[in-house]
């Protein structure tokens, strides 16, 4: 699931990501001023091209996640895809631009003024002359009024997913003439600019019957560069062609074919020939890389450094084992072939005619792979740990802090995005990403990695190591969340064995993966070189599936003693051992860690090994449940049915609008039960709603900023979340297209995009969306 740009919000904010993955991109300058909000960690990275330099026509294939079930953006169901279509084929007044700020679309909006504060706030639109529906008719105040009653939540026969922003208008009138419209605040709002963004036509907005049911399976009236031919249910097809009323610069594109294609299926798509664009994991990349290296003229294999990794300019990844492997194995197989064993040499002949069609194959689907490239940035989201605070330890502030401060999360950005080749940082914002303008790194208000503090604040909290632990009766659980009958596969981590070590086995990984403290086994290598995020049962060498780390085996190359070997009670454990475990009331502290077990989880999985191995540290046990990715955030996350969990939110370019739901501190319903609303961790405080508050009701930018700035401070205090890392985006495209890929912040141009013209080369274009 992926972000494409400012629009539709009331999308971007509804749907939470569950998943991460993907190798090196152009980081941006480091900022040398003392504007706390940064540049951009990664810049876009989308094959730039000239429009001179692209050809008119053609049809481009991009896979998505889904075909959407609504393509109304305003309701609940809508997804990705939904916002993907909107942005093609409706107005947005405002664009998201390569810092993540509003910018004025000049297609749709010549201007935008806030006019008066008082008595009230008013704010008026000079639209472009030229801007029509695909119908003829001007876009007009008749559009923004139609859309203000769908979406005010006055009348309740709208279906309506959110009504932020709209509940604050108290009329909407005509201007000076047809172009303007002029809107009236009945309270000051501060995120006006994300208001009419998507804008749909009256006949959309103009009823209960037509905004319901009119625009789920398509809109027949638009205004952008595409319009929508049709929505394929059967063949999991979304087809926009070109709206011949459209007045801005003129698609080169005759068509776009937004294919639902699942994530695992993509690289046997991009070898079938059958997609042009899609956002892939980390093994599909390095395929991709591989194909696309530049080749030895003799052997057809990816040129190499003397030190058996990729040439400069390769673009390939590290390769296993030896240079000369290869030349070897061939040596000793023709040796077989032509022995005095005939029995060995019928078997090694027979074996060779396998590895030649198996070698046949991978030829094919190299050169198949070969016309693509890797296109990468950082998206706009982050990926947090979630700390359920509703009930057991969590619902203690001192056991959330204590978690937060064991984790080194630096090390836990560097582990997914350092050997991708991606900028590692962790975010310090919760309520905005480095380079947007509400960014500050707030985490200082919890405080740095501090496995000392944490032991303090556990011990304040009343766990303490190596206390007394009643034996469970009939399945009774050590403190945490009670574990759902219908979860899947779970793995324990309970701390250690009360204060014993295993002699000869100190820098064992074993099934969890734990590492020494300083990050480093025994062997002195760092444990980003090891074996974290390896799923039980499988083989120690190969691949680490979220990273792309390297690793050669699971054996203990530990030196000094017989494994088993146990000293006693009271020995001084070598340094990196896990403490023992805390306890209260006779109940060690486990904290429940559910995840997604799909295949595009990895990451999750592999973050989530490492997490366990730091709370460890402190004598924090986890127990890691894996379940179903389509019932994890719904029966998991958003029920409460955690203690411990991953998951992403997007950036907003309006977070005093976009980000309180997800902060605001849950209230009782009318019926007994908490209203959470897109808080999941059940953490709030009234502090930060009043700071949510004031900042959605000053027009002062630099007042508003500095609100939220403190929020995002309060935020960080009560440890309900933990912002970790910007997620990694990474996009196959074929080489000669242009103006698409990893867009990074900015909203994608959908008229620019194109096939380069035969024998031209991109060239930059416009750094801005708004041409």
């Amino acid at each position: 699931m992926s972000h494409v740009g400012v629009g539709p919000r009331a999308v971007m904010r509804s749907v939470a990501f569950l998943t991460a993955g993907v190798l090196a991109v152009p980081a941006l300058a480091g900022c040398s001023s003392e504007d706390p909000s940064g540049k951009p960690l990664a810049a876009q990275d989308v094959a730039a091209a000239a429009r001179a330099r692209v050809a008119d026509g053609g049809t481009l294939r991009w896979a998505v996640d889904s075909v959407p079930d609504t393509l109304n953006a305003f309701q609940s169901d809508a997804d990705a895809t939904t916002a993907r279509v909107a942005q093609a084929v409706l107005p947005s007044l405002y664009r998201m631009d390569e810092r993540g700020r509003p910018v004025r679309n000049p297609d749709y909006l010549e201007s935008a003024k806030v006019v008066e504060t008082e008595p009230k706030q008013v704010v008026v639109y000079k639209l472009n002359q030229q801007a029509v529906w695909s119908d003829g008719r001007e876009i007009g105040a008749a559009d923004f009024a139609a859309q203000w009653r769908a979406l005010s939540g006055k009348d309740t026969a709208y279906w309506t997913a959110r009504n932020a922003g709209y509940d604050r208008i108290e009329k909407i009138e005509r201007g000076a003439n047809d172009l303007e419209v002029k809107v009236t605040f009945d309270r000051p709002y501060a995120d006006w600019k994300s208001l009419f963004t998507p804008l749909y036509p009256k006949e959309v907005t103009g009823t209960p019957d037509a905004f319901n049911d009119g625009a789920r399976r398509g809109i027949e009236v638009t205004a952008g560069p595409f319009t929508v031919k049709k929505v394929d249910t059967k063949a999991d097809e979304v087809v926009l062609t070109g709206n011949p009323r459209w007045w801005g610069e003129p698609a080169k594109l005759d068509k776009i074919v937004l294919r639902a294609v699942p994530r695992d299926e993509r690289v046997s798509e991009l070898v079938a020939g059958e997609l042009d664009l899609a956002e892939i994991d980390p093994d599909t990349a390095e395929q991709v890389a591989r194909a696309a290296a530049p080749r030895d003229a003799g052997t057809g294999t990816p040129l190499m450094g003397p030190d058996g990794t990729p040439a400069p300019g390769s673009g390939a990844s590290a390769l296993p084992g030896p240079q000369g492997g290869s030349a070897a194995r061939s040596l000793r197989s023709w040796a077989i072939a032509n022995g005095s064993d005939e029995e060995a040499a019928e078997e090694e002949i027979l074996a060779r005619e396998k590895r030649r069609k198996a070698e046949a194959k991978a030829e094919r689907r190299r050169k198949a792979l070969s016309g693509f490239e890797v296109r990468k940035s950082l998206e706009p989201a982050y990926t947090q740990l979630a700390l359920n605070g509703a009930e057991g330890p969590l619902a203690d502030e001192r056991v959330r802090r204590a978690v937060a401060r064991a984790l080194d999360r630096e090390k836990l950005a560097e582990a997914v995005l350092k050997p991708l080749g991606l900028p590692a940082e962790p975010v310090g914002s919760h309520l905005a990403l480095s380079g947007q303008p509400a960014y500050a790194d707030g985490s200082g208000a919890l405080g740095e990695q501090d496995a000392k503090e944490a032991r303090a604040l556990l011990a304040d909290a009343g766990w303490v190591p190596g206390g007394p632990v009643k034996k469970s009766e009939d399945g009774e659980k050590a403190a945490g969340a009670e574990k759902s009958e219908d979860d899947g596969d779970g793995k324990k981590s309970d701390g250690g064995d009360e204060g014993t070590y295993i002699v000869g086995e100190e820098g064992k990984s074993g099934e969890d993966g734990k590492d020494g403290e300083d990050g480093k086994g025994t062997d002195g290598k760092n444990k980003d070189d090891g074996e974290g995020g390896r799923e039980e049962g499988e083989d120690t060498g190969g691949t680490d599936q979220e990273s792309g780390e390297k690793h050669s085996s699971g054996k203990n190359t530990a030196q000094g003693g017989a494994p088993g070997a146990y000293a006693p009670k009271g020995t001084a454990a070598p340094a990196g051992a896990a403490a023992a475990p805390v306890a209260k009331d006779g109940k060690a502290l486990t904290l429940r860690f559910v995840l997604p077990s799909g295949p595009g989880s990895q990451a999750l999985r592999t973050v989530a090994d490492r997490i366990s191995d730091m709370l460890e540290k402190i004598g924090i046990g986890t127990e890691i449940t894996k379940v179903p990715d389509e019932s994890y955030f719904k029966d998991h996350v958003a029920s409460g049915e955690y203690d411990l969990a991953l998951y992403s939110w997007p950036a907003s370019a309006f977070p005093a609008t976009d980000a309180r739901p997800i902060y605001a501190k849950p209230v009782p319903a009318a019926d007994g039960s908490l209203n959470v609303a897109q808080n999941y961790t059940r953490v709030g405080t009234d502090q930060v709603d009043q700071l949510f508050d004031q900042a959605m009701g000053t027009l002062d930018e630099d007042k508003a900023r500095d609100l939220l700035r403190k929020a995002d401070s309060r935020i960080w205090a009560a440890a309900g979340s933990v912002p970790l890392y910007q997620r990694p985006q990474l996009v196959a495209a074929r080489e000669n297209l242009a103006n698409a890929g990893a867009f990074g912040f900015e909203t994608p141009v959908y008229e620019d995009m194109g096939f380069l013209k035969k024998g031209a080369r991109g060239a930059e274009a416009s750094a801005s969306p708004a041409r």
